[in-house]
């Protein structure tokens, strides 16, 4: 008897009618009576103290009712541990409006608060405050000097792997080497959708809290902590999220200043951050990298060697997993690895998609691809060369590894066999071409915190699903209607799906590439759960045994040898019980020591096109394959792999938070002046998901494909631009004046 198959079909969006006709509500736009409007006044210093805060001028604007700030607030704790939250590192998290201290530029010294947003906008302009400045650093070039290893390591972050074998001494007599520094950038998340938090306030004294986040329940526990509630005092909801891309995995300082004015003032409250002020929030840490190759003449690995130093703020360390990369992608035997931080005095450093990996991978790509070049061997044959199916930083074997059909499959399409091998070989009238390409991976597996799921059998005849996960734009909603779908034979069109709302089945935050191997392994075992008790249910009320037999769930009823030819309807047996049927089911983390370990894998291949006069580049033509396990909507999953490549060619070409290092500040914190690639920075994008199956993986055989689809874009494109004008850029964003070796 076959069931309605919806697994693995490419479904549009159940979410998108309300998105496209603008019904899907975000933080910003829920409605409120007696609405507060809150404006955040910023720090015009990067280090010191303030000295005064003159708010009168401020507050003789008609509207204004109140102006927080250290010296006029509410109590706050001063146990730094209470403001923790589940995604943050090691160290003292930033408190709002704490005391006097300026530790970055931007940081919020005031809440003005209105009965309009125009008078609280207008008011925040008029606060006057005053400062002792102190010493600062913002450049990393400067602060490397005084970089450290951090003592505490970060939960869920691997510190470097252990080194193995002689690299120094390998490296000395290797017959090829090459050695070089890579450099990224700062870059901003720049989502769509502003920072913004909705706090509404009740009558019995609780709170909604709607809120722009990856995790409705870990901002509920961290305002819980910070502002000594209970944790039945507030509600918080983040059911749509206009993109975020890791800034939204901790708790924005607006989500606290909203919930802190709402309790003071007794009122809903209103706080959206300005474009500028996000920029004062978190970013993708910039990097120094040094790192070495060396192989023999049949261009077998040798020798790797991989030091990095990436900045952190003054208060927290941030760590992310950047030289490990280096150690499991390529076989080597002899291999060193460091990883330090330099504090700079900026926010701290965020997780931004494929965090640590889209860094790491840059510059041991591209050192790949130096390395090819200087033992003369195609780059896509360096890298088969040392093919590896073993972990060897944890000494472990991969689950499933399809990248070098990536390689075939991408390199085909691409035509890599017509590309010539010597630089500044190709090229159309005025313009080089350039080829490049690079491999990537990115963890795959389950969540490293407990996750539920609920599955509801509603006596209306819908079909619910309901987890506190989050869906930021990913598709979240859609895969875990197909799978509950599925499970039951019933449309996706048939089941209701929940999220974003801190009262929902528990679910860590929205991150790591795993909501879909996770989430979903819970929902597809409630639905098991689920399906187990309607049919004791279902034997009950057609009066026959529950000795075993074979049952399929078919369109909202069970068939089978035991009920009637047409089956018995779930209806009917939600009429006899009187009320709905649900079940909840739990996927926990590995308990022991894992036995395997799992990577989803990405091939990139990259045209570019250059203007040997002017350096004027665009990266025309992109093929990506990538290897992700069970693929559960090609459709929203192509979707995933577009939006990263744009994303890598966001990171390789366009995006770099500038900083003036005399003030301490981000210079270019607007969409006019900080660029992300647009329609007219796009060109041919061609995604292949290759076949790969891998039962060890996770219950449903599903690895992420988020970020997997950036980790290989930028040193693909730097490796293309390499390949056009003979000019090897360790720096990016790779920009025209760098091309024409002008900076």
């Amino acid at each position: 008897m076959e069931t309605r198959i919806s697994i693995g079909k490419p479904h549009n969006r159940i979410d998108g009618p309300l998105k496209a006709t603008g019904r899907a509500p975000y933080a910003a736009d829920y409605p409120a009576a007696d609405l507060v409007h809150g404006v955040i006044v910023s720090s015009s210093i990067a280090s010191g103290r303030i000295t005064a805060i003159d708010t009168s001028a401020a507050r003789r604007i008609p509207g204004v009712i109140d102006v927080l700030s250290h010296v006029h607030r509410p109590h706050m704790s001063s146990n730094g541990v209470r403001y923790k939250d589940t995604a943050g590192p090691p160290g003292t998290p930033y408190r709002p409006l704490f005391d006097e201290r300026v530790l970055f530029a931007g940081q919020p010294v005031a809440l003005v608060l209105a009965e309009t947003y125009e008078a609280a906008r207008d008011a925040a302009a008029l606060v006057d405050v005053r400062y002792e400045e102190a010493s600062f650093e913002t450049d990393l070039a400067k602060a490397e000097a005084a970089s450290y290893e951090p003592e505490t390591k970060r939960s869920g972050v691997s510190p470097p792997p252990a080194s193995r074998g002689d690299a120094a001494a390998a490296y000395v007599e290797s017959t090829h080497k090459v050695a070089a520094v890579y450099l990224t950038s700062p870059e901003y998340h720049n989502a769509m959708e502003l920072f913004a938090t909705t706090v509404v306030w009740h009558r019995d004294e609780t709170l909604t809290v709607y809120d722009k986040t990856q995790g409705s329940q870990n901002v509920h526990l961290y305002l819980t902590l910070a502002l000594g509630m209970r944790r039945k005092d507030s509600t918080v909801v983040n059911a749509y999220v206009g993109g975020a891309f890791g800034s939204g995995l901790r708790p924005s300082h607006g989500v606290f200043l909203a919930t802190f004015a709402a309790r003071h003032l007794k009122r809903s409250v209103r706080v959206v951050l300005t474009r500028s002020q996000m920029f004062a929030m978190t970013s993708r840490p910039q990097a120094i990298q040094s790192l070495s190759l060396a192989c023999d003449a049949h261009g077998h690995l040798q020798a790797v060697r991989h030091h990095a130093v990436a900045a952190t703020s003054t208060y927290e360390d941030q760590q992310e997993v950047v030289v490990n990369w280096s150690g499991l992608a390529y076989t080597c035997a002899n291999a060193d690895f460091s990883y330090q931080l330099a504090k700079l005095s900026t926010p701290t450093p965020g997780d931004m998609r494929a965090p640590g990996a889209a860094t790491g991978t840059f510059a041991l790509e591209c050192a790949m691809d130096e390395l090819a070049v200087a033992c003369s061997i195609d780059p896509v044959q360096l890298r088969l060369a040392n093919w590896i199916d073993r972990d060897q930083n944890q000494d472990l074997p991969i689950t499933s590894k399809a990248l070098r059909e990536c390689y075939e499959q991408a390199g085909a399409r691409f035509r890599w066999s017509e590309r010539r091998a010597e630089p500044r070989s190709m090229r159309d009238g005025r313009e080089l071409i350039g080829w490049g390409m690079a491999g990537g991976a990115w963890d795959a597996g389950l969540a490293p915190l407990p996750t539920r799921a609920r599955v509801t059998w509603r006596t209306d005849g819908r079909l619910e699903v309901a987890a506190g996960a989050s869906d930021i734009g990913t598709g979240t909603y859609t895969i875990l209607a197909q799978i509950a779908a599925e499970a039951f034979g019933i449309p996706v069109g048939g089941v209701d799906v929940r999220l974003g709302d801190s009262t929902l089945p528990l679910n860590p935050v929205e991150g790591g590439s795993w909501m879909a191997a996770t989430t979903g392994a819970a929902v597809a075992k409630a639905c098991e759960l689920l399906k187990s008790t309607l049919l004791r249910k279902a034997y009950r009320l057609a009066g026959v045994s529950r000795r075993k037999s074979t049952v399929a769930f078919e369109g909202g009823r069970l068939k089978g040898e035991r009920f009637a030819a047409d089956g018995l309807s779930i209806e009917d047996i939600l009429r006899e019980h009187g009320t709905d049927i649900a079940e909840t089911a739990t996927i926990l983390p590995p308990l022991f020591e894992s036995k395997h370990v799992s990577y989803a894998h990405s091939a990139v291949f990259a045209e570019v096109r250059i203007d040997d006069d002017l350096g004027v580049l665009r990266a025309t033509r992109i093929v990506i394959a990538v290897a992700a396990g069970r693929i559960l909507n090609p459709k929203t999953a192509r979707s995933q792999i577009l939006g990263s490549v744009v994303m890598g060619v966001g990171k390789a070409l366009h995006e770099e938070g500038v900083y003036d290092h005399r003030f301490g500040k981000v210079m270019n914190h607007s969409f006019a002046d900080y660029h992300v690639p647009t329609n007219a920075d796009i060109f041919d994008i061609d995604a292949i998901f290759v076949e790969e199956h891998d039962d060890e993986v996770s219950p449903l055989g599903v690895k992420g494909v988020g970020e997997v689809g950036i980790v290989a874009v930028a040193p693909a494109i730097a490796n293309a631009i390499y390949h056009a004008t003979g000019r090897r850029i360790r720096s990016i964003p790779i920009t025209v004046d760098k091309v024409l070796g002008l900076t």
